[in-house]
């Protein structure tokens, strides 16, 4: 095979603890690796120009084109996982991250090897969970680049590489993972406004042709649904690993971080087809609302993108509604409570009555958030509505 040799900058990462995760749920672990892997790593990679020479299961090696841009984009993953195990269980997904600047040898199919991987490979090896470490070539060339501070860990010996390397850590502006059980646990946070987790529908009678209608109807209604501004969507790769499984839906929204839980069925009778979903508050699993589809049987993907868009546009105002509600029991209601109680009013109508109603909660909020970007949007289109309504009013005259 042909082979040239260049200078480049590698990072590798591996998931800490892989195996002891995939043996207590490996399906359930894939999964939520697929949708790490698809929903931070990727896109991070892609936005500093990063190329994938190769995965190995819960590890990869990367190529990017400086040393700068491969610590950024190390560290841009490592504060995107804080947040996504805010709150989740100890056995948690977690990565370690190894970075090396130097001399590599690249084959004809695009791999990469010499010991500018391997070292790299190496250091990934010996940081901590969450963490990220430097070789000193790597750190010369990010050092009076970058804000963060570094820590100089020292010469390290590291296996099957023929002299000591100087290895560095970077301080990011994360907090560390706790490195063993408190006494006392931090407060969990409380799940966003408007998160929600589409549970695979169910099929029932448990036709083998219909399966795949059944899993479009739910990828697409998470699709749509992800597309309400301001919503929290638990990807359904995650969702997927709940698939015909009995899980209290309490539980599932304790361990996704989610305040709603949508459920459903799809079923089959002759002709016709029935479809259920309904709406469920995760945090005491209250019904909040449900709907019903029966109809004939007709052309399966025409069926399926009416049942979705049906169906996203009533749960936006559901969900929308279900805010509200929080909101009125909130002793001290923020901007955003405000917010949700006026888009409330707004969806009940746009009478002259509602848009009164709406407009009060919208200036209340922006007395409290004067740059609230959604409030002061729909403030607008409610102003305008009102323009308009005059405007006509005027010309009937």
């Amino acid at each position: 095979m042909a082979e040239t040799r260049k200078l480049t900058a590698i990072l590798a990462a591996d998931v800490v603890g892989y195996s002891m995760l995939a043996s207590a749920d490996e399906e359930r672990t894939l999964a939520r690796l697929r949708t790490l892997w698809s929903d931070l790593i990727a896109p991070t990679i892609s936005v500093h120009n990063g190329r994938v020479v190769k995965r190995t299961g819960d590890g990869s090696i990367i190529e990017l084109r400086s040393g700068v841009d491969a610590v950024r984009c190390a560290i841009e993953v490592q504060n995107g996982m804080v947040e996504r195990n805010a709150g989740l269980p100890p056995e948690r997904l977690e990565l370690r991250i190894g970075i090396h600047v130097g001399d590599v040898v690249e084959e004809s199919d695009g791999d990469l090897m010499g010991d500018g991987v391997n070292i790299a490979a190496r250091l990934e090896g010996i940081a901590d969970p969450g963490g990220i470490c430097l070789s000193e070539d790597a750190y010369r060339q990010v050092r009076d680049r970058l804000k963060e501070p570094f820590i100089n860990l020292g010469e390290k010996e590291l296996k099957n590489i023929a002299r000591p390397v100087r290895v560095y850590a970077v301080k990011t502006g994360a907090p560390p993972p706790a490195s063993a059980p408190q006494a006392s646990a931090p407060e969990r946070p409380a799940p966003p406004r408007l998160s929600i987790a589409v549970l695979p529908f169910a099929n029932i009678g448990g036709v083998s042709e219909q399966e795949y209608f059944v899993d479009g109807v739910t990828e697409s209604l998470t699709t749509d649904i992800s597309r309400i501004s301001g919503s929290f969507v638990i990807g359904r790769h995650t969702a997927f690993t709940y698939k015909g499984k009995h899980v209290d839906l309490k539980q599932i929204g304790h361990e996704l971080n989610v305040r709603y839980v949508l459920e459903g069925s799809v079923q089959r009778s002759g002709n016709r087809l029935r479809v259920n979903v309904q709406l469920i508050d995760a945090e005491n699993g209250a019904h909040l609302w449900a709907e019903r589809f029966d109809k004939p049987l007709a052309d399966l993907f025409d069926m399926q993108d009416e049942i979705v868009a049906r169906l996203a546009n009533q749960l936006g105002a559901q969900l929308i509604a279900a805010e509200a509600r929080r909101a009125e029991r909130t002793p001290h209601p923020n901007s955003m409570d405000l917010y949700f109680q006026g888009r409330d009013c707004l969806n009940r109508g746009l009478s002259a009555e509602h848009i009164a109603q709406a407009s009060v909660f919208f200036e209340r909020a922006l007395a409290r958030d004067p740059g609230n970007v959604e409030v002061l949007v729909t403030a607008a289109i409610v102003d305008l509505n009102r323009a308009l309504v005059l405007f006509a009013g005027d010309r009937g005259g």
